[in-house]
């Protein structure tokens, strides 16, 4: 199945010199995920609605500090193939193209919308992440901002002094707000209100009660209840009490489309731009090193991302890396930080060997992921 029936013809754009101000009153449009940025026509690359929350740089600024890279989609691309793009790029939204010309965009919704009836064949538990993030009621939104940015991530579950879940907030929820505050003030200077802001408590902005999903409730349930009600992600919760078990979003959903049969273990990996004196064959070696030592896992995919803080040494940022191994009886993962991708993801292939330990008696069942990868396969 190709993308040509779900390309969006109508979209978003404005010109690289156009100021942010104008690129974040374009959210106000609750259809609105990410922007199309051009230089006298031609393409550029985009701007994400969890990028403007993340960098908190002034209204002045230019389109084009912020704006990311998106990878050129044909109009006539697999639909899983540009499911994979969009979450190597980490981007919800890339421009298509037929030839030189962009004719429309490609979304995460888009692609979801069109495979929503194969999605029945998978429960949320085998494609949810249980590393999860969390944030106090009594935090602030300046807290909940870097949180946000430092993890790479756009939804945080708000929880009590126990653990319990009371509410969520999202990239959305102060994008909304900050629009909403920029429309009341018209003139005069805008540091106190910016201030103001970022010292209220998180509970003020904060989404509740949760919209949450059971593990074993179908994904095809789970994208419903997000299309419903206009969101990117449910909390995954298991007990009556709603502890937090996990997080599922459209990403992860676009993530378990890639999936394949091949013989050679199905890495993935995002962010790949961050890659330095690493290469993504020495990425794959060196988790299958560590998979081939523990055979009674079956492994059906890993996941690498890589997130860039602004600290540097001597010029080379600090890098996040998660390894997330998805095997036929759970999760298994790592992370750590390092000066430059290499150095963070062997901290990281180091911590996901010590968790693998934990796996040594897991007996294969391959009977188990032939059927799941027979279902992903039929979309």
């Amino acid at each position: 199945m190709d993308i040509t029936d779900i390309v969006m013809t109508e979209f978003v754009e404005v010109d690289v010199d156009e100021r942010l101000a104008k690129v974040r009153a374009k959210f106000e449009d609750a259809d609105t995920r990410g922007v199309i940025i051009t230089d006298d026509g031609e393409y550029e690359g985009v701007i994400g609605e969890s990028e403007l929350v993340k960098s908190q740089i002034k209204d002045d600024t230019k389109a084009s500090v912020l704006m990311t890279s998106a990878p050129r989609i044909d109009h006539h691309e697999d639909i899983r193939e540009t499911a994979r793009l969009l979450v190597e790029g980490d981007v919800r939204i890339a421009p298509v193209f037929r030839g030189e010309q962009l004719t429309g965009i490609i979304t995460t919704d888009g692609i979801l919308s069109a495979v929503l009836d194969n999605l029945g064949a998978l429960t949320v538990d085998q494609i949810y992440s249980e590393d999860v993030i969390d944030i106090t009621a009594k935090s602030t939104v300046g807290q909940a901002i870097n949180r946000l940015r430092e993890h790479g991530i756009s939804r945080l579950p708000v929880v009590d002094d126990n653990g319990v879940l009371s509410g969520v907030i999202t990239t959305h929820d102060i994008v909304d707000f900050v629009v909403r505050d920029h429309e009341r003030q018209h003139k005069g200077d805008m540091s106190g209100d910016r201030d103001r802001m970022l010292d209220l408590p998180v509970e003020n902005l904060m989404t509740s009660p949760v919209l949450t999903v059971d593990p074993t409730e179908t994904v095809k349930t789970a994208v419903e209840r997000m299309f419903d009600r206009e969101i990117s992600g449910l909390v995954v919760t298991e007990d009556d009490d709603r502890s937090v078990a996990g997080i599922i979003t459209k990403t992860d959903v676009l993530r378990a489309l890639t999936f394949t049969e091949q013989e050679q273990m199905d890495v993935q990996i995002t962010n790949v731009d961050l890659l330095d004196t690493i290469s993504r064959e020495e990425i794959v070696e060196s988790i299958t090193h560590v998979v081939d030592k523990y055979q009674q896992m079956n492994v059906m995919h890993a996941h690498v991302r890589f997130h860039e803080h602004k600290e540097k040494l001597r010029g080379t940022p600090l890098i996040q890396s998660q390894i997330r191994l998805r095997t036929s009886h759970g999760q298994v993962a790592g992370s750590g930080e390092g000066y430059g991708a290499n150095q963070s993801f062997h901290v990281a292939l180091d911590k996901l060997e010590r968790n693998v330990l934990e796996l040594k008696g897991i007996n294969a069942d391959k009977e188990y992921r032939g059927q799941l990868l027979r279902k992903l396969n039929e979309i």
